[in-house]
C-alpha cells in the first residue's frame, strides 16, 4: 500500500511543479524519478516520450500512466496518472475563477512572462537531453538531419514524418535474422 501512496504523492509532487507542458517536465522526472527514487532511467523516460508522441492525449499525462504502469500495473498507472492530473485542474479551477480579476495587474503579466521564460530554459535542456540520446550512431544522426529537414524545410506531414522515421528505424535497427552473423557496429 505504502508504494501506491509513494506514486500517488510523487506524481502529485510533479504535477505542482510542472509548467509548460510535457518537455518542460524531463529535468523533473530526472531529479524526482532517476536521481531520488532510481524508479527509471533516461533511456525509458525517452522511450516514454516517443510512444507518448504517437498516442493520443497529452504527451505528460501519457508519460505518468507508462511510469506508473511499469512500476505497479495498472493500479499504478492509474494512481500516477491521477496524481499528475489533479493539481492542474485544481489550479486551473481557481485561475479561471479568479483570472479576470487580477490579469490586468503588471505583477500578474510580468509573473506569466518570467513563467514563459523559465519554461523555455527547460523545454531547451529536454531537447539537449533528447539530442543526446538520438546521437548514438551515424545511422542516428543521418536520420535527424532527415526527418528535421523535411519538417523544417518542407513542413512535412507529422503523421507522415513520424510513421516514415518507424519505419525506417525499424529496418536500419532491427537485429539480423537468425544464423546470420552481426555486422560489426549493429547494436545489440
Amino acid at each position: 500500500m505504502k508504494v501506491y501512496v509513494d506514486l500517488f504523492l510523487t506524481f502529485v509532487k510533479i504535477g505542482c511543479i510542472t509548467f509548460g507542458g510535457g518537455y518542460a517536465m524531463v529535468p523533473i522526472l530526472e531529479q524526482e524519478l532517476i536521481k531520488k527514487k532510481s524508479w527509471i532511467t533516461m533511456d525509458e523516460v525517452m522511450d516514454y516520450y516517443t510512444i507518448g508522441q504517437v498516442t493520443p492525449g497529452v504527451i505528460a499525462v501519457n508519460v505518468s500512466t507508462f511510469i506508473g504502469f511499469k512500476q505497479k500495473g495498472p493500479l499504478g498507472g492509474l494512481l500516477t496518472t491521477l496524481g499528475f492530473v489533479l493539481p492542474g485542474v485544481f489550479f486551473i479551477t481557481i485561475i479561471a475563477l479568479g483570472i479576470q480579476n487580477f490579469s490586468d495587474y503588471p505583477v500578474v503579466r510580468h509573473a506569466f512572462t518570467g513563467i514563459r521564460v523559465a519554461v523555455g530554459a527547460l523545454i531547451v535542456d529536454t531537447v539537449f537531453k533528447l539530442l543526446k540520446g538520438v546521437f548514438k550512431d551515424i545511422k542516428g544522426i543521418v536520420l535527424f538531419i532527415l526527418a528535421f529537414t523535411l519538417s523544417a524545410v518542407w513542413s512535412a506531414n507529422p503523421v507522415l514524418l513520424i510513421t516514415a522515421a518507424g519505419i525506417a528505424g525499424f529496418v536500419l535497427y532491427r537485429p539480423p535474422k537468425a544464423g546470420l552473423p552481426k555486422k560489426e557496429g549493429d547494436p545489440a
